[in-house]
C-alpha cells in the first residue's frame, strides 16, 4: 500500500461521510437546555476539524479537496454562519465547547464578529482563566483561543508539562484512557497536523520509538478509532515517517473499511465478527452512531499519512534522485509485541 492507496481509503470514507450529512444535521435540542452535545454538536465539530485538515494537505484540484470543502460549507451552514454558535455561547458563556468548534471553523477563514467580541470578554475573566480542567482539554482551549484571534490565556510549553504524554510515563503504562489523551495532546500542539514543529524533540522522540508498540496493540484488538488517531499522530511528528509501521497498520485498516466506505470503532466491519457484530446490517442512524467517529478519524489520518509520505518522497528524491519504498527498516527501539501493555480494551474517548 502506497500513499496514492492511502488517499483511496481517505476518499472512500470521505465519500461515506458525504453521503451520510444529514445525520450531522443540528436539531431542535441543538439549543436546548439539556441537550446532549455529544449528538449535536461533537459530531459537527469533528466534521469541521476532518474537513479543515483534509482542505489544507489535498490539492485544489483534487475530488478529496472539493468533498471536504463542500462538507466544510455545509457544517459551517448549519451553525447559520455562526450565529447558533453566538446563541450557544451566550445561553453558556462559560462552557468551552462552542470556542472549541467555533476554532476550526476560524481556522479556515470562516468568521463570526459578534461570537468572537462575546467569547473574548468571558475569556478575559478570572473564572475563565482558572477554571479546573484536564491538561489535555486545557490545550485545546488555549488553541482555540489563537484561532479564534485570542490571546492564549496560559502559555501551551506549560500546559503540556501537566499532561500524561508531557511527563514522558512508563510505556507499558499506555492504556485505552491514555490513548485518547495523548493524541489529542498532539492534535492541539500540532495544530492538526498543520506545525509539526510545535511538538518538543524530546516528546517527538518519545512518540517515535513507542508509537509503533501501542499502535499494534490497538490494531490486534480491532480497535480502529485509536488506532486512526495514533496513525494521525504519527502524520504529525516532524521527521521523516515510519514507512513499515504505516504499511503494517494501513494495510490491516484497508481490511476493516466497509464496502460503503464506513470503519466501525470497534471490530470488523467487513466479517461482521467481534464487538461490531452485524455492523453492515445495522439502521442507518445505529450504523452512524458506530462509525461516524471511526470514519472521520480514517479521513484525518489518511490525508496526514499521504502528506508525510508524499514529503519524504519528494526529500528522498532529491536527496539521492531515488523515492523510497513504502516499506523500511523500523525504528531499532520499538518492540512490536509485549512492550504496550494494556490495550484499553473498553476505555471512553
Amino acid at each position: 500500500m502506497r500513499a496514492r492507496d492511502v488517499r483511496g481509503v481517505a476518499e472512500a470514507a470521505l465519500a461515506w461521510v458525504s453521503e451520510h450529512r444529514d445525520d450531522f444535521v443540528l436539531g431542535d435540542d441543538a439549543l436546548a437546555e439539556y441537550g446532549n452535545v455529544n449528538f449535536t454538536w461533537k459530531p459537527l465539530g469533528e466534521l469541521a476539524h476532518v474537513c479543515v485538515t483534509v482542505r489544507r494537505h489535498a490539492e485544489s484540484t483534487a475530488p478529496l479537496h472539493q468533498r471536504a470543502s463542500d462538507l466544510l460549507d455545509f457544517a459551517w451552514r448549519q451553525t447559520g454562519q455562526g450565529d447558533l454558535l453566538c446563541q450557544l455561547q451566550r445561553l453558556e458563556p462559560f462552557a468551552t465547547y462552542p470556542l472549541e468548534i467555533y476554532a476550526a471553523f476560524a481556522s479556515a477563514g470562516l468568521r463570526h464578529h459578534g461570537f468572537e467580541k462575546a467569547a473574548a470578554t468571558v475569556t478575559r475573566t478570572r473564572s475563565w482563566q482558572v477554571t479546573e480542567q484536564q491538561p489535555n482539554r486545557r490545550l485545546g482551549i488555549l488553541n482555540s483561543e489563537r484561532h479564534s484571534g485570542m490571546r492564549p490565556h496560559e502559555g501551551m510549553e506549560r500546559a503540556l508539562e501537566r499532561t500524561w504524554l508531557g511527563g514522558l510515563p512508563e510505556p507499558w503504562m499506555f492504556e485505552g484512557d491514555a490513548g485518547y489523551t495523548l493524541t489529542h495532546v498532539i492534535f492541539h500542539i500540532a495544530d492538526w497536523g498543520a506545525a509539526p514543529h510545535r511538538v518538543p524533540p524530546q516528546v517527538a522522540d518519545y512518540l517515535a520509538q513507542w508509537l509503533p508498540p501501542w499502535l499494534d496493540t490497538c490494531l490486534e484488538d480491532e480497535r480502529w478509532d485509536l488506532s486512526c488517531e495514533l496513525l494521525a499522530v504519527a502524520g504529525s511528528l516532524p521527521g521523516p515517517p515510519d514507512r513499515t509501521m504505516l504499511q503494517d497498520a494501513w494495510t490491516r485498516l484497508a481490511g476493516a473499511q466497509g464496502a460503503s466506505g464506513a470503519v466501525p470503532e470497534i471490530g470488523s466491519g467487513r466479517d461482521g465478527r467481534g464487538p461490531a457484530d452485524g455492523f453492515t446490517e445495522r439502521a442507518p442512524a445505529d450504523e452512524f452512531t458506530g462509525c461516524y467517529h471511526s470514519t472521520l478519524m480514517t479521513v484525518f489520518a489518511a490525508v496526514l499519512t499521504a502528506g508525510a509520505l508524499h514529503e519524504d518522497t519528494d526529500t528522498a528524491a532529491a536527496a539521492t534522485g531515488k523515492a523510497p519504498a513504502f516499506a523500511q527498516p523500523a525504528h531499532s527501539g520499538a518492540t512490536r509485541r509485549g512492550q504496550a501493555g494494556q490495550r484499553g480494551r473498553g476505555a471512553s474517548r
